[in-house]
């Protein structure tokens, strides 16, 4: 996951999802001919999928593209033709034959389309399906929990998934490396406050990430070198609602 370091930089904590869609993207690119090469990786909000996808189109080259829910199936085509550094004209036909020229070039460059829900949900998941079949082309698909539940009401692009990559809660490790991310050797956090994080945000790196980022204000605020559960006073963004305490009638 890629997190703030504190001086406007940014640092990639190793976490296990990240390394998972890694190797789905290696495993489509470097697929023997004659196997399909399409891809899913899909969980719950949080997990870390879209920081997992843009570190794979960094790491491997990735054509990368984030669908929108008021996309239409031109401005679909629109914006990946965009992404592919080609200038999009013409009728959706037309810019279609230009996205599959352009991909046709590089077929050993995977497509990485974050928010698939949402051209599924419109049934323009078959421009991708076409996009696919002519030109071999990796892609991968990442979404929801629901994704692949929404995949199989669409066999044609179903039948052509290769593998699936279910996101996982971070464990204690992925907590760990979040902390060495975030925190950067200011301050230690004791074991038993990085369990209390990781079981409070339900294992969400999101979540994970801002709760740390707020152990370190307070530990610096409060002139902590380390700094355990006993002694954070601060928030654990757990992901509850907040509610207004009652007033007394």
């Amino acid at each position: 996951m890629t997190v703030g370091d504190g001086s406007g930089g940014h640092s990639v904590a190793p976490l296990k999802n990240v390394a998972a869609l890694m190797t789905l993207v290696v495993t489509l690119r470097d697929r023997p001919a004659g196997l399909p090469g399409i891809g899913v990786g899909s969980g719950p909000s949080g997990f870390g999928k879209s920081v997992a996808a843009q570190y794979a189109q960094n790491k491997a080259g990735c054509t990368y593209i984030e669908a929108r829910s008021y996309w239409s199936a031109k401005t679909f085509c629109e914006n990946l033709l965009i992404e592919l550094g080609a200038r999009p004209r013409g009728t959706i036909s037309r810019m279609m034959d230009d996205i599959i020229d352009t991909m046709g070039d590089r077929p050993d460059r995977p497509l990485i389309i974050d928010e698939a829900d949402k051209l599924v949900d419109k049934k323009q998941i078959e421009l991708v399906r076409d996009i696919y079949e002519t030109t071999q082309a990796p892609i991968v698909l990442i979404g929801e929990e629901e994704l692949p539940t929404k995949l199989a009401s669409f066999e044609r692009v179903h039948n052509r998934v290769l593998d699936w990559v279910l996101f996982q809660p971070c464990d204690a490790e992925d907590t760990r490396h979040l902390a060495r991310a975030v925190l950067r050797d200011q301050v230690s956090v004791a074991d038993d406050l990085i369990e209390a994080i990781r079981i409070k945000t339900n294992g969400r790196a999101r979540r994970i990430a801002t709760t740390l980022h707020a152990v370190l204000n307070y530990a610096n605020n409060a002139g902590l070198r380390s700094i355990d559960l006993a002694t954070y006073k601060g928030p654990i963004v757990s992901g509850e609602t907040p509610r207004r305490a009652g007033k007394a009638g």
